[in-house]
This record gives C-alpha cells, structure tokens and sequence, in this order.
C-alpha cells in the first residue's frame, strides 16, 4: 500500500483554513498551528517539516520548499502570487528586543519584553534562494530575487537579484516571466 504524504483535500478541509484554494499539495510533516488564520491560494505546494504559525496569506502558484519556518506572531506574513522560496529560509515578522532593555523568550510574560512585530510581504514573482533570514517589517519588491543565506532585513526596489549579509543588490533581474505569466493566466 502506497501512503500519500500529502493532506487530502477533505483532511485540508477538515483543517480549517481561513480559506483554501483548489490544487493544493501541503506535506502531512508541516506544522500548522494556526489554520483558521491562514488563508492558501490555487496551485499551491508546502513541503516537508515547514511550520506555519501566526496570519499568513499565501497567494496563487507558491510553492514553499521543506524546513522553512514562518512565523507571524502579533502581526502577518503575505506571500503574493508565483513566489518561491527555497528550503531553511525563516521568515520573522516577530522578534524578541536583544539589546537587553527587556527580558525576552516565550516564557517571560509580555509585560517584561519588548517585541517587534511587523508584517512581512513578498510581491509577486519574489523568489528565496536557501538559508535566508527574512526579519520583520520588511516588502520583498515584485520580481526580487535572492541568494542563498541572505539577510534580508529592510525592504528591497522591485527586481533586483539581492545577495550578502545584510542584503545588497547586485544586479537588475530579466523580466522575461512576466511574459509567461501572461500566457499562463490568459492576461493581457
């Protein structure tokens, strides 16, 4: 007998997502600890021990790759149609205070910390190469792209290729997909 790894629909159903999208493949090893605020487009892919955690909105044509962790705390994460984001990225639109003007961590009451929670929005066609870190308050610009193990701690200009620690932009990226999006959506 041959186990499927991923949700039926009628188990995606049985969830409760805030709303959910037809053709979507999300891995039975991700981690969904908010359903009812979470909202997942058409033609979406969620792979192996991803966590889902917080108002996340995923839009259509995403596919999230394995052991990526988003977690929205107080505020949201929005992922726009035809992004990508490849495996061990984590995505922080909370963080803990570190400079050591309040205590921090999950355990402390939140009277005695100091958070920062800002949404984080990827545009359209943004794509996440391995091991980024994605920080609070941050728009990823439409058609952004970035490298592997990249900070990305302030916003980024739309289509731009973005590599480093912090993030820099090195280079314009082609426009050449929108032509296909077009022909994938019917668009004109």
């Amino acid at each position: 007998m041959k186990l499927n790894p991923y949700y039926t629909n009628r188990e995606l159903k049985e969830l409760g997502f805030k709303s959910l999208g037809r053709n979507v493949l999300i891995s039975r090893t991700c981690r969904i600890y908010t359903p009812d605020q979470i909202s997942v487009g058409n033609h979406v892919l969620i792979d192996d021990f991803t966590i889902l955690n917080g108002e996340i909105t995923i839009g259509d044509h995403v596919h999230i790759s394995s052991n990526d962790e988003l977690y929205a705390g107080e505020s949201s994460i929005t992922i726009m149609d035809f992004c990508g984001i490849s495996s061990r990225c984590s995505f922080y639109a909370t963080s803990d205070d570190f400079s050591g003007a309040s205590l921090n961590n999950p355990t402390v009451p939140r009277a005695f910390r100091f958070e920062k929670n800002l949404p984080i929005v990827l545009e359209k066609h943004v794509l996440i190469g391995t091991g980024c870190s994605i920080m609070p308050g941050v728009t990823l610009g439409e058609g952004c792209s970035f490298g592997s193990m990249t900070l990305i701690n302030k916003s980024t200009e739309p289509w731009g290729i973005y590599v480093g620690s912090p993030a820099r932009r090195i280079r314009e990226r082609e426009r050449g997909l929108l032509e296909f999006e077009k022909k994938l959506t019917g668009a004109k």
